[in-house]
Parts: structure tokens; C-alpha cells; sequence
């Protein structure tokens, strides 16, 4: 995320889940294993924030979150990522920390409690997402997610799905898209359109593939029409 210091995030290293979610969403960010380790690595400017994970070790997070909240220069905002048997270690330490969200969490909910947070802190700018039934596009970092699992795609798959979910519930035909995307008459045939629907479809996953339908003797849409079919 552009606009912001680096978020500082507890434990290191962090769970494999969220570096993904924070790295998609272009957060910058720098794991911590302890309050010593938060106030020497501080960088220049400060931190931008903090997401600490209420693990095993909580008497080394809450002493982190202590720290970094009580110091010269308190860091906020602060989310919390704790599991439901462990809420009511919460009681009496609203000052530590400005939001929470329960963990095992839902990359969705997660990025949507960051980009309020950030909002309404005014900590940063949010990064430019494109976002349908589950999939994001990160339009700064040229990177993509199904349900927070991230995929894998060429710079032409990336830029032929940013396109059509940009346009959800429109049709274009292959001709069009070569123009559009390829940004050129392709000479080749519109085969090639092809190709790529039918490979961003299988990465996708079969829970997602039919976000791209084919229109008979017309082209492609992405998502649902205002009619519904």
C-alpha cells in the first residue's frame, strides 16, 4: 500500500495466510518476534500500524501490544487477531488495541476490517482493487486472488480478466477484446481469446470458472447480467 509506513506485524514469521492477504493487498509490512524487537527495528518514520496474532505466546504479544501503545509515540492503528476461546482476555484492555477479528480468519472480512481501519485512522491510501464474488485484483502489484488464495496468472490473463471484471455483466466479443486488451488488430484469428478464457477459467477453480460464460455466437461475459442470466 503506497501512502503509509510499514505495518508492523506479530509473530515473526507471520502466518503463511496473512503475508499473503497483506502482500496482495500491497500493504508494505516487517515482522516482529517481541516488544524489544518492536521499539529497536522502529523505522525511521515510525510504524504504519500493527496486526498481532493472540497466539500461545499471548503474554509476548499483549506485552508487544503494551509497549508499542504506551511509548512516546503510541502506534494505531492496532488490530488484534484472536480466536474465540480467547475473548476474554480483551476485558479491560480496550486501550491496546483499536479492533479485532477472530482468527482462524476469513481473508474477505480481514481485508475488509483493514482498508476501515486504515480509512478511518486516515493512516493511508487504499489500494486500487478490483473485486467480484471472491475474486480481488491488486491493480498496483499485478496480483490476484480467489478467496484469498492467490493464482497465478500471465501478464495477458491478468490484463484480459482485470478487463471483463471491470465491466461485470457485459458482453464483448472476441474481436473486441483483442482490440481492447491486445490493444491491436490480431491477424492471427480470435483463437487466441480462446485459449486464454479457457486458461484463466482452470485457474480459477471450478468453484469460480463460470464467472466467465461463454455468450453463443457472441462472445464472453464476466459476473451477471442486470437480466439475471
Amino acid at each position: 500500500m503506497t501512502g503509509m509506513e510499514p505495518l508492523l506485524v506479530h509473530p515473526s514469521p507471520p502466518p503463511p495466510e496473512l503475508a499473503r492477504l497483506l502482500d496482495l493487498g500491497g500493504y508494505t509490512w516487517k515482522a516482529v518476534a517481541d516488544e524489544r524487537s518492536a521499539v529497536t527495528e522502529t523505522p525511521d518514520d515510525g510504524w504504519g500500524g500493527a496486526i498481532v496474532l493472540i497466539d500461545d505466546g499471548g503474554d509476548t504479544a499483549w506485552a508487544l501490544c503494551r509497549a508499542i501503545r504506551k511509548g512516546d509515540v503510541p502506534v494505531e492503528p492496532l488490530l488484534l487477531l484472536i480466536s474465540g476461546n480467547r475473548l476474554d482476555e480483551l476485558d479491560l484492555r480496550d486501550e491496546l488495541y483499536d479492533d479485532f477479528c477472530l482468527d482462524p480468519f476469513h481473508p474477505r472480512e480481514l481485508e475488509a476490517r483493514l482498508r476501515h481501519l486504515f480509512w478511518r485512522t486516515g493512516t493511508g491510501a487504499a489500494p486500487e482493487l478490483v473485486e467480484y464474488a471472491g475474486l480481488v485484483l491488486n491493480l498496483e502489484t499485478y496480483q490476484a486472488a480467489v478467496d484469498g488464495a492467490p493464482i497465478d496468472l500471465t501478464y495477458m490473463e491478468y490484463e484480459l480478466l482485470k478487463f471483463l471484471a471491470q465491466h461485470p455483466g457485459k458482453v464483448f466479443t472476441r474481436e473486441t477484446l483483442l482490440s481492447r486488451v491486445w490493444g491491436y488488430e490480431y491477424y492471427g484469428g480470435a483463437r487466441t481469446v480462446d485459449v486464454h478464457i479457457r486458461r484463466l477459467r482452470a485457474k480459477l477453480g471450478e468453484e469460480h470458472a463460470s464467472l466467465i460464460s461463454t455468450v453463443r455466437s457472441v462472445g464472453y461475459r464476466f459476473g451477471q447480467s442486470r437480466w439475471g442470466n
